[in-house]
């Protein structure tokens, strides 16, 4: 193996010509990496380099015990912990941990975003941040797990993932006392407390608490749709929404309760499932403190106070508060019924109308009396049943 990593220097052109001393000196040795190739003008950046390949990651954190290949990245990762940001943006004041991410967010300022997209023509404010987005059109997915072997474009990814095997959750909410795998995800996190919606978007002007948040809503406006399920053509304007999508293609469900057994196909909505055992609800009403399990409820439940039916039908004028009515208010229209009986062929408007329908079939009633024990297949005969109890009794 150190044969194989021995340092070679190449022996430049510019070197095998008679340059005069003085420009000689300025000449670098080149030190070629014995492995892939890769040269390097210092033999301390080849070093680094080289740990890449062995695996060797001599610079431990005393904190929480991450280790790296270079001193500079611990010194980086120390402020996580600590919270130094010593590099300061002099039009805005913000603070930042790594001089590059300063850099960066200067382009906020300036509106530079010079590294562009061969392939779609989008521009970035960075050069790594193209070299992600162009993984998009390649579908490269260079960081691999080594204990399950699942692929990711960018390394951060795979480290917050590894942490579903190890299970550790090195940041802390110190508002709460949730704990999380990733510093970002804590910081998102802290926004439900603090309600700091820090992002707007500069078409209708919506705050959102995170950034991932604020490119999947602007989709609404454009309508693209970038993520493509290679199996059936459908398009998602989210990446999380075509990963949910093809479970339903595989089967998939990696996510199980570990309290009921019960498997999701995105963890997302295992996390969301839990809260029905332990009873928590942190999305609260603001105006009549109505508490929800989930974050897109909230918004929906205000409309009740505000009156707000942001959806309209372009047929008759109806309008709603949720998407979801206006689509199955459509139907009316339409007569579209695409949730059929695959018994009798019937088939039904919504999801719960197919299902209650199935009820014929099974001989399932799922709704019980808790006075006299009768059972009923649909909510709204235990409720006609209980009242005319209620009436006998009077």
């Amino acid at each position: 193996m150190e044969n194989t990593l021995r340092e070679t220097p190449i022996k430049t052109e510019s070197e095998s010509i008679d340059f005069p001393d003085e420009m000689l000196k300025v000449m670098k040795k080149t030190y070629q990496c014995g492995i892939c190739g890769k040269s390097y003008s210092e033999r301390g950046t080849l070093t680094k380099h080289k740990r890449i390949h062995t695996g060797e990651k001599p610079y431990q954190c005393n904190i929480c015990g991450k280790a790296f290949i270079s001193s500079s990245y611990l010194t980086i990762h120390i402020r996580t912990h600590t919270g130094e940001k010593p590099y300061h943006c002099d039009i805005c004041g913000k603070s930042f941990a790594h001089s590059t991410h300063l850099s960066v967010h200067k382009y906020i300022h300036t509106g530079g975003q010079p590294y562009h997209c061969d392939i779609c023509g989008k521009s970035m404010s960075s050069k790594s941040k193209l070299t992600v987005h162009k993984r998009f059109h390649t579908g490269e997915k260079p960081f691999q797990c080594d204990i399950c072997g699942k692929a990711f474009s960018i390394s951060s990814h795979l480290t917050t993932h590894k942490y579903m095997h190890t299970g550790g959750q090195p940041y802390h909410c110190d508002i709460c006392g949730k704990s999380f795998s990733a510093n970002s995800q804590l910081t998102i996190h802290k926004r439900i407390h603090t309600g700091e919606k820090p992002y707007h978007c500069d078409i209708c002007g919506k705050p959102l608490s995170d950034p991932r948040n604020l490119n999947s809503h602007k989709r609404i406006h454009t309508g693209e749709k970038r993520y493509l399920c290679d199996i059936c053509g459908k398009s998602f304007s989210h990446s999380g929404h075509l990963t949910a999508h093809k479970c339903i293609h595989t089967g998939e469900k990696p996510y199980p309760c570990e309290i009921c057994g019960k498997s999701y196909s995105i963890k997302s909505e295992l996390t969301v499932h839990k809260r029905i055992h332990t009873g928590d609800k942190p999305y609260s009403c603001d105006i009549c403190g109505k508490s929800f399990p989930r974050r897109e409820t909230l918004p929906i439940h205000k409309r009740i106070h505000t009156g707000e039916k942001p959806y309209h039908c372009d047929i008759c004028g109806k309008s709603f508060t949720i998407s979801n009515n206006l689509t199955i208010h459509k139907r009316s229209h339409t007569g579209e019924k695409p949730y059929c009986c695959d018994i009798c062929g019937k088939s039904f408007t919504t999801t719960s109308g197919l299902t209650t329908h199935k009820y014929i079939h099974t001989g399932v009633k799922p709704y019980h009396c808790d006075i006299c024990g009768k059972s009923f297949t649909v909510t709204s005969n235990l409720t006609t049943h209980k009242h005319r109890r209620e009436t006998v009794s009077l």
